[in-house]
């Protein structure tokens, strides 16, 4: 393990936002598990002497009164998320519901060692408290609202308590490109579908093999999903599917995590017959390498390791085995419509998330996004019958929905103006493909004008994610400017 860097990185400027990231990456706070992370800005907030509190499921408040001379601007609405994605590398040693984040600085990015960085949403967070904590920034009346649980169902928006926020303009810190001003973003959907299978036992005379696919990129599974990076549970499958027709049967398959994250590993436990075990895994082998071919471009680093091991005790009926690989193979992957109205953006999509198949049970998680209510509704559909012909069980829950852009909000003019005053070019208005909350707080709020925007992000939801420290910069004195030219009430 690397020696972090945290001390440093508080040195960096803006050291109002980056003393309070590390100060923030200190508290653990996965997410669902946010009780630390909202007790320490409970605690920020109270020590500045300002309103603080939480509403019924726990979104921290905190409302600051505007400096003198501009108690005649509209309220805004600064909001981030205070839960980060857990996510480490095989053979990092780290708790994310008891460790803090170990930093380091790579040329001009920040990142971490071995884990995700938390600079989705932390670096919003971190610049909201700076805002707070300032003696000598201008700024109108401002309402912080720092939301739990984003990344694993936005449970922190959607039940937010009405009536409690003022403002009427939002600004959402939480996107990725430091010349994009984003007005639009995608809905989302889980889907589970699970099944049992029967067990037999397997021929001992036969060969057992750990077949592991790995080193893929990864990534988030909206804004990274039009890359076609591989999806590991795909991959496998791909493998088995090859294999079973020359007589592999399946033990176990365990692949992929969290809903929002493109897997990246992925492995099975398999036996080959007796006779046959060494031609089937030389094609395996040959599949493999033709898989590596295609992705060259899009995860340099994948591998593929065949491991003797163990024979299992169990493994899967010949026709079930044959029924959930073709499922598999069946249930769509990536990009499913690219939108008609805004160029280059994804419409639609779907993470096959993680698959688990062990001890006569299995599961198969999925998230669907689409900023079009009937585009989502229409490919989970798909994916629903596709699951049932597979003789699964499946369950719809977690709908959220996309947020519509307004491309004649007053605040999305005066921002683009004064990007370009300060910045000498247009900036990038978007939609994105993620999951903001912008859509779900709008439904509580649906006077509330709203613009999302941050500093750059990459590798978000992925051991490989990093802020780029001059965008950080960037970003705080774009904020700061915004705040000052808030249009009168």
């Amino acid at each position: 393990m690397k020696k972090n860097m945290n001390h440093q990185i508080a040195q960096l400027e803006p050291k109002e936002v980056w003393s309070n990231f590390v100060a923030l990456n200190a508290i653990p706070r996965p997410s669902k598990k946010e009780e630390k992370v909202r007790q320490f800005m409970l605690d920020f907030g109270k020590k500045l002497g300002l309103e603080t509190f939480e509403d019924k499921i726990g979104n921290v408040i905190i409302k600051k009164p505007a400096t003198p001379g501009m108690e005649n601007r509209k309220t805004v609405a600064l909001q981030s998320h205070l839960d980060m994605v857990p996510q480490k590398n095989k053979g990092t040693e780290h708790d994310f519901e008891k460790d803090g984040i170990s930093m380091l600085i790579d040329g001009d990015w920040v990142t971490a060692d071995g884990t995700t960085l938390g600079a989705d949403n932390g670096i919003g967070v971190a610049a909201i408290m700076g805002l707070l904590a300032s003696k000598d920034i201008p700024h109108p009346p401002l309402e912080a609202l720092f939301t739990i649980d984003e990344e694993t169902g936005m449970t922190g928006a959607q039940n937010l308590q009405e009536g409690i926020l003022d403002a009427e303009i939002m600004l959402n810190l939480d996107t990725e490109e430091d010349d994009e001003i984003d007005i639009g973003c995608a809905g989302g959907i889980d889907i589970t579908a699970t099944g049992t299978y029967k067990e037999e036992t397997p021929d001992n005379n036969g060969k057992a093999y750990q077949i592991k696919v790995k080193g893929l990129t990864g990534g988030h599974s909206g804004m990274d999903i039009h890359l076609y990076r591989g999806n590991a549970n795909k991959i496998l499958n791909r493998l088995l599917y090859l294999g079973q027709q020359k007589g592999l049967q399946v033990a176990e398959i365990h692949g992929g995590g969290l809903r929002n994250a493109i897997p990246r590993e992925a492995e099975a436990i398999v036996v080959l017959p007796a006779g046959k075990a060494d031609d089937i895994l030389n094609d395996l082998k040959q599949l493999a390498d033709t898989i590596k071919i295609e992705q060259t471009k899009q995860d340099p680093g994948l591998t593929f390791e065949f491991n003797l091991v163990e024979m299992p005790a169990g493994i899967m009926n010949n026709k079930d085995q044959d029924r959930l690989i073709k499922t598999i193979y069946g249930a769509h992957n990536g990009v499913y419509r690219m939108s008609p109205d805004m160029e280059d953006l994804v419409e639609t999509s779907n993470n096959v998330a993680s698959v688990n198949v062990s001890g006569g049970h299995i599961q198969i998680d999925n998230l669907t996004r689409s900023s079009v209510e009937s585009t989502k509704e229409d490919l989970a559909n798909t994916l629903k019958s596709v699951y049932e012909l597979g003789g699964m069980q499946v369950k719809l829950d977690g709908s959220y929905p996309g947020w519509k852009p307004n491309p004649n909000a007053q605040i999305l003019s005066v921002m683009t103006d004064l990007y370009e005053k300060m910045y000498h070019e247009k900036p990038k208005v978007v939609a994105c493909h993620a999951g903001l909350e912008c859509g779900i707080i709008k439904s509580h709020y649906p006077d509330m004008e709203m613009i999302s925007f941050g500093p750059t992000i990459q590798g978000a939801h992925s051991p490989d994610e990093r802020v780029n420290i001059e965008s950080v910069k960037k970003f705080w004195e774009y904020l700061k400017e915004t705040l000052k030219n808030i249009p009168e009430k």
